[in-house]
């Protein structure tokens, strides 16, 4: 049996690709139950310094695999959406709060559930063919697995209404002038090992600074300045410990190149 998440381990950089390309990569409960569970290994895995989210194929991926869902509602029994709380909550929250880097390689379509993947990412790289749906409302839900936090953060409260409600696709110039790509690359075929390199060089940095960093910023999101200013003396706090701080610091006044260990 075809395995539904692919897990490549490079030195410090775990590429995670959504493998089922014959549906444009559509989340079945198979995928969305290895996906939860690989974030939640690779969270307490020390020796993963950076996360990549990649989709198989030619696409990223085109979100809830509605076969199945029909499935699900046709069978009338159970609430048809529990998969929210069972499998995209706890997704969209392992990749935000993940205390590592997350590059997601975006190349393709990104729909629904999918486009809501990649903007959980701290960074995306796409390329020509890239595009994003948020097809919500086309089959009567609003957004989930965060998409509600993430697209207002990234293109302002009105377009967030304007993408969710029409529900229009955004290619990848315009994702590129909005703020949903943060990088793009001349051919497709660059995404993916643009994204590879991007996380190598993350993974070689400073790993408890850069989870601190994305703490940081979901704190003064919502919060005030008082918010963040308490946020970030506790940042410095623990990153002010670390070998890695200790480490840099000695190189800087040595004129030196620092190298960081991810602790």
């Amino acid at each position: 049996m075809t395995e539904p998440l692919l897990v490549d381990r490079t030195d410090a950089v775990a590429t995670l690709t959504l493998n089922r390309p014959a549906a444009m990569n559509a989340l079945d409960v198979a995928l969305k139950e290895a996906l939860r569970d690989t974030l939640a290994e690779l969270e307490a895995d020390r020796t993963c310094r950076a996360v990549v989210l990649a989709g198989a194929g030619g696409s990223f991926c085109a979100g809830q695999d509605l076969r199945e869902h029909v499935a699900t509602l046709q069978s009338g029994t159970g609430k048809p959406l529990d998969t929210v709380a069972a499998h995209y909550n706890p997704i969209a929250a392992r990749l935000a709060n993940l205390p590592k880097p997350v590059v997601a390689a975006v190349r393709g379509m990104a729909a629904g559930a999918g486009a809501s993947l990649a903007f959980l990412a701290d960074i995306r790289i796409g390329g020509p063919s890239t595009s994003f749906l948020m097809a919500f409302a086309k089959v009567g839900l609003a957004a989930d697995t965060g998409a509600s936090w993430t697209l207002p953060r990234l293109v302002g409260h009105a377009k967030a209404v304007e993408l969710l409600m029409l529900a229009e696709p955004v290619r990848a110039e315009e994702a590129s002038r909005l703020g949903l790509l943060n990088r793009m690359v001349a051919d497709d075929d660059s995404v993916l090992p643009t994204a590879q390199e991007l996380a190598a060089r993350l993974a070689a940095g400073p790993t408890v600074a850069y989870g601190a960093i994305k703490r940081q910023l979901s704190v003064a999101d919502a919060g005030t300045l008082a918010d963040a200013l308490a946020a970030e003396a506790q940042a410095q706090a623990i990153c002010g410990r670390t070998t890695d701080h200790h480490a840099a610091t000695m190189a800087f006044v040595n004129k030196q190149k620092p190298v960081f260990e991810g602790r």
